[in-house]
Parts: C-alpha cells; sequence; structure tokens
C-alpha cells in the first residue's frame, strides 16, 4: 500500500504543479482552485505514506518523481525545452531514486 499511496501523492503534486503553471501566476480561478486541491490530495497520500517510510525518503522518491513527470510535462504541454545541463541533472535524479529503490533497507520492498 505505501507505494499505491505514494504514487497517488505524485499524480496529484504533478497534477497541482501543471495547474499551476496554467494559473498564470493565480490570475486564472478554475486552475488555481485545482493546484490548491492537488496538493491537498497529494500532501494526505503523501502523510499516509509516511505510516510506512522515513520522511527522508518518502520526500526524496516524491519530489524527485514529481520533478521528472513535470519536466516531461512541460516539454509536451507547455513547449519548455531542456538543454544538456538539465537532462544531465534529471539523470542524476532518476539515478538516486533507482540507487534508494534498489539498494536502501529503509524503503519498504
Amino acid at each position: 500500500m505505501p507505494y499505491l499511496y505514494l504514487a497517488i501523492a505524485v499524480a496529484f503534486e504533478t497534477i497541482a504543479t501543471s495547474a499551476m503553471q496554467a494559473s498564470q501566476q493565480f490570475s486564472r480561478l478554475w486552475p488555481s482552485l485545482l493546484v490548491v486541491l492537488g496538493y491537498s490530495i497529494s500532501f494526505y497520500f503523501m502523510a499516509l505514506t509516511l505510516k510506512y517510510m522515513p520522511v527522508g525518503i518518502v520526500y526524496a522518491l516524491w519530489s524527485g518523481l514529481g520533478i521528472l513527470l513535470i519536466a516531461v510535462i512541460g516539454y509536451a504541454i507547455f513547449g519548455q525545452k531542456l538543454d544538456l545541463p538539465a537532462l544531465t541533472g534529471l539523470a542524476l535524479i532518476i539515478a538516486g531514486i533507482a540507487v534508494i529503490q534498489l539498494f536502501s533497507n529503509t524503503t519498504t520492498h
């Protein structure tokens, strides 16, 4: 269950952050409301995940996966390009998530 909770938290964080971009600095009502709702749901499910995993690991996975998904959405939907240093940084985030999942004893397997 903790990974399901974390996946839901990441999904809603990604929705909320995408809506933040669409809200145009909170000048549009519906995307602004989606930001608040999305982050609220995300934090709730992240809190549920904390019953099973340490906060540092949960936050690292939540934020790292969110960054990756937002980068993809930024490229696909908002036309935001990434240069080589940005892509390198994203690859390092992926590597960090892989190390945590494959080698850390602090996560639930």
